[in-house]
Parts: C-alpha cells; sequence; structure tokens
C-alpha cells in the first residue's frame, strides 16, 4: 500500500459496493417485475465480487475496511420501504437503483481524481467499479 490517499480509495470501494449490496438487497423483495428481479441479482453479484477484491487487497495490505455506517443502512432501508409502499412500479424501483448508481459513480470518480498518487492494483479496482456501476446505469434506464 502506497498512501494514506491509496487506502481511502479503497475504502470508498468498499464502502460503494456495500451501499450498493445493501440497497439491492432491500428493494429486492419490493420488486415484482421478473426481468428487473434478474437484473438486480446480476447487479448484486458484480458488486459482491468487487467488495471481495477489495477485502482481499486490504487484508492483505493490512488496511481495515469498516462495515458502513449501520444508521445510515437503517435510514436506507426505511427510505426505500416507505417509497416503494407508496409505488412499487418497475420504472419507479429503475429510477431510485438509478439514482443511487449516480451518486455511487459521483462519489466514486470524486475519490478518484483526488487520489492522484495511489497504488495501480486500487486504481484498476476503482475503474473496474465506475465502469460497472456506468452499465449498470444504462441497463437501468431501459426500466424506466
Amino acid at each position: 500500500m502506497e498512501t494514506k490517499r491509496t487506502s481511502e480509495l479503497l475504502a470508498e470501494i468498499y464502502r460503494n459496493t456495500h451501499y450498493a449490496l445493501q440497497s439491492i438487497s432491500d428493494i429486492l423483495p419490493e420488486t415484482e417485475d421478473e426481468d428487473l428481479r434478474e437484473e438486480l441479482r446480476l447487479m448484486h453479484d458484480g458488486y459482491e465480487k468487487i467488495s471481495g477484491k477489495a477485502a482481499l487487497y486490504g487484508k492483505e495490505n493490512g488496511v481495515e475496511l469498516k462495515e458502513p455506517n449501520p444508521m445510515k443502512k437503517a435510514m436506507m432501508w426505511g427510505s426505500i420501504k416507505m417509497s416503494t409502499l407508496k409505488d412499487n412500479s418497475r420504472a419507479h424501483i429503475a429510477e431510485m437503483m438509478t439514482q443511487g448508481t449516480v451518486m455511487g459513480i459521483t462519489a466514486l470518480t470524486r475519490s478518484i481524481h483526488e487520489n492522484t498518487e495511489q497504488d495501480e492494483r486500487v486504481k484498476e479496482l476503482a475503474e473496474e467499479l465506475l465502469h460497472l456501476e456506468q452499465d449498470y446505469e444504462k441497463k437501468l434506464k431501459a426500466y424506466l
């Protein structure tokens, strides 16, 4: 691990994937459209793979990656449940997931640009996640 900035980028990758995994887990039970459910499952698998890579790299390099804030996770859960209670249509769920994906893309892009001295392996992992999220954004928009 080269710098503090590298460990910050690794933490952002881990945090980003965990929020995405939590959101998908919260929204899947509310999703009735089978095509969208399958897309969400595939997204979950993609985020899980990157989260695992980040965790392994952190462990190999002595970086402790913390789980996302439990209060924020609870607030996300409540927000998703309230929003889908009012409208659990395919378009609304796709819109909610697209908004979350865009927030993830924004946070990750900012972290990549702020951390110019990062370890090449961490930078590649961040870019892999960024491309994955950009791809998910396009796929989700098809459900709007």
